[in-house]
């Protein structure tokens, strides 16, 4: 058995951030994979401000198109995107990204962020609340996840991470000039 202070391989997810997680332990906190898709999606559709085709979203994210159309209809309930039906129809953000939350894209896709089943006087979800030793210690914590995911928007996962920038290709000094 591995000891606490043990390192672990640098995991690096799809947006090429770090984790440390331990390989052989599930993840408690995790988005579900339609809310993940779903910022993509917006991410995507905030772009340029244009419909966008179910389809045309699918290729151009890599999603299947199902699962475009799902994530789509969702987002629509949830009052996030607008779709437009006709020959030219399609979909497109109701506001612009900056004003999206990633808070709200999870709520629209998974329902109340609840850390726990007792979270926010809620009852019934748990067999212990009787005599749980912590019920109800749970909404501050609660409350601070929220409130950090309520702080960053789609456009602030839309931007690009300084490791992008610096992959980039340099810009010659004559082209720089030329620009202005």
């Amino acid at each position: 058995m591995r000891g606490l202070g043990t390192h672990f391989p640098a995991i690096p997810d799809r947006w090429g951030l770090v984790s440390t997680q331990r390989p052989d332990f599930p993840t408690v906190l995790r988005l579900s994979k339609l809310a993940d898709y779903a910022v993509v999606l917006l991410a995507r559709l905030g772009q340029d401000g244009a419909l966008h085709t179910a389809p045309a979203l699918a290729t151009a994210t890599g999603i299947a198109e199902p699962t475009v159309a799902k994530v789509l209809r969702i987002l629509s309930q949830g009052g996030l995107v607008e779709a437009q039906r006709g020959a030219r129809g399609g979909h497109r953000l109701i506001r612009p990204t900056c004003a999206i939350p990633l808070a709200d894209v999870i709520i629209a896709m998974d329902g109340p962020i609840a850390l726990t089943a007792c979270v926010d006087g809620a009852t019934g979800g748990c067999e212990s609340e009787g005599h749980c030793p912590v019920r109800g210690r749970w909404d501050p914590v609660n409350q601070a996840v929220h409130a950090a995911l309520s702080a960053v928007t789609i456009a602030d996962l839309s931007r690009p991470s300084c490791s992008e920038l610096h992959r980039r290709a340099p810009v010659s000094p004559a082209a720089h000039l030329a620009a202005e």
